[in-house]
């Protein structure tokens, strides 16, 4: 499953932790290997795809639309305590505004920022924390 472009339905493997509403669908192999990562980890409690949509202003258009994180996840941290967070999956080039970009990925990275602005926002609001996760924090000397 190696790649970004992987597309599909996550077939959960312990459906006591899966808490979301619809059958997990991964639009990248980064999401499909999160989705694996929670299903099978003993310290992930619970997970739920694209849980909760947040509302927010896209800068781009000015319109009022919708947000829905990657994950919502409940874990065990280890000082034994739970912890919940809302995870976004996303390569570091849609997060971050760098030198000779164009401007439509400017434009992507100025969605994401409005996108994870509201997230940060709602969790802190709701007693969670928000969190991006990129291809430097799920690989680690080219593993997985």
């Amino acid at each position: 499953m190696r790649g970004n472009w992987a597309q599909g339905i996550y077939q959960v493997q312990n459906p006591e932790k899966y808490v979301g509403n619809r059958r997990p669908r991964y639009r990248s192999g980064w999401e499909h290997s999160f989705m694996r990562f929670c299903d099978t980890n003993d310290n992930i409690l619970q997970w739920a795809s694209e849980a909760i949509s947040i509302p927010y202003r896209n800068p781009v258009t000015g319109k009022l639309t919708h947000y829905m994180p990657d994950f919502l996840i409940t874990y065990r941290t280890r000082n034994n305590t739970m912890k919940a967070e809302l995870i976004e999956i996303k390569p570091r080039g849609q997060s971050e505004i760098v030198e000779g970009q164009r401007p439509r990925d400017r434009a992507v990275v100025a969605i994401n920022f409005a996108k994870w602005d509201a997230a940060t926002k709602w969790c802190k609001k709701n007693g969670l924390s928000f969190r991006v996760i990129t291809e430097d924090h799920m690989f680690r000397n080219g593993a997985r």
